[in-house]
């Protein structure tokens, strides 16, 4: 029992208190993923930070309007972004592959050469077949494509892969994010303990995806999460999109995203955290104590 007491003093402690806020403040981090992904979810994305609730974003430095999500940033370099680590791609249009040469990260790509899509079986392939040397290839690449575009992203994250699927992945992205300064996004267990006994502020509760929401109604389950949010820091990972007629050809989450972009910047929820009392954060305090 005694030898057993450190960690579980350690772990006792929240993350939220690591960072400086008092044990029962309630911390929540609003982060926009799949910030270039297309033109319709960047412009959104930026609304959703300058104008809404959202914090922050993860930027997809390997999809087709990277580029024009870095030009955003470029002119705004108040907003802090991280990058959203992407081995899959989810569309059948407007497809996108990976930064480095295909010749380099085979492992990474089903039969066809192409990045393998996020269903059930396609995350099984690719995590069954992934070379963990060919993963940190293609992660550093997508790391190093914003190196010259302005702004130094604050975090990393993944794009369909939770804590990235395989603990070696994780492990590799812990070591990544130590290299260039960044801290790294970790909901799931055990990463969170692992993380923790280091010392390193991860999430306490539990993590929203809002693809997991339903459509209908959302609006006032968003508000109910928030009446309802506990103590200690929590993530929203939200996807807004203007769902524009050019974006409903080629994303079939177009309605999610839609209706995450109305609750963000609605006045009501601005009103809705200041009644609440909760503390919207991003990973540049988080980022402070990783890269210590």
């Amino acid at each position: 029992m005694v030898e057993h007491a450190p960690e579980t003093a350690e772990l006792s402690v929240r993350s939220s208190e690591l960072l400086g806020f008092p044990p029962d403040a309630r911390v929540l981090i609003v982060n926009c993923d799949d910030f270039g992904m297309n033109d319709a979810i960047n412009i959104a994305v930026i609304d959703s930070i300058e104008n809404g609730i959202a914090s922050s974003c993860s930027l997809m430095t390997c999809c087709p309007a990277a580029a024009h999500a870095m030009r955003l940033l470029r002119g705004r370099p108040e907003i802090p972004f991280g990058i959203h680590l992407s081995l899959v791609c989810e569309t059948s249009r407007h497809r996108w592959g990976p930064l480095s040469a295909k010749e380099r990260v085979p492992s990474l790509l089903d039969d066809a050469g192409e990045l393998f899509p996020p269903t059930p079986a396609g995350r099984s392939a690719l995590l069954a077949r992934a070379r963990l040397d060919e993963i940190e290839t293609e992660f550093r690449a997508q790391i190093d494509a914003v190196a010259d575009s302005g702004p130094a992203p604050t975090h990393l994250d993944f794009h369909c892969l939770a804590d990235g699927g395989r603990d070696d992945i994780l492990d590799l992205t812990v070591a990544l994010a130590a290299e260039y300064g960044l801290a790294v996004r970790v909901w799931l267990e055990p990463g969170r303990r692992k993380m923790r006994r280091r010392g390193l502020p991860v999430l306490d509760n539990d993590f929203l995806d809002s693809f997991s929401l339903d459509i209908d109604g959302k609006s006032a389950r968003y508000s109910q999460l928030v009446r309802d949010l506990p103590p200690g820091l929590s993530e929203w990972a939200v996807h807004p999109s203007t769902g524009d007629e050019e974006s409903q050809a080629i994303d079939g989450g177009w309605r999610v995203r839609r209706t995450d972009y109305e609750f963000l910047t609605s006045p009501e929820t601005h009103e809705l955290l200041r009644r609440e009392d909760v503390i919207v954060i991003d990973y540049r305090t988080i980022q402070q104590v990783w890269s210590r």
